[in-house]
């Protein structure tokens, strides 16, 4: 019997959507406003996702406390009131768009959590625009 446990977290960054390689009226007519080239901020919502068989001696399908000090560790002290791209090495060569985002943290946190588990990720960038992964 598989069950589902969610553990909701929230960070603030900073990110601008371009590419190096492109001129800056190329990366204005492809990202629009998210091109700015001072920044732009989200308070994004990460909803982590473990399904799993119930531990008959604990109930538990995973300690919720051990995935809270996972995320804290790799994501909130990664990633929080950051600058994505000045900032966090996994976005030095990577467009920090919510879809690369998500499958960053997704690989991140994919180290920690034992393979019995299966992970989803679902990044909330605004109260419109989430993404998951896997898909």
């Amino acid at each position: 019997m598989k069950v589902s446990v969610i553990r909701k977290a929230t960070f603030n960054a900073a990110h601008r959507l371009y590419r190096k390689d492109w001129s800056d009226e190329k990366n204005s007519a492809v990202f629009g406003l998210c091109a700015n080239p001072n920044y732009h901020g989200h308070n994004y919502r990460l909803d982590v996702k473990i399904i799993g068989e119930i531990d008959p001696e604990t109930g538990y399908v995973i300690d919720l406390k051990e995935l809270n000090d996972i995320i804290q560790q790799e994501v909130m002290e990664r990633f929080d009131h950051r600058n994505l791209n000045l900032d966090c090495e996994q976005f030095k060569n990577l467009n920090p768009t919510g879809e690369n985002i998500v499958v960053v943290i997704y690989n991140i946190l994919r180290t920690r959590i034992p393979a019995k588990y299966e992970l989803q990720l679902k990044l909330w960038e605004t109260e419109k625009n989430s993404f998951e992964y896997p898909a």
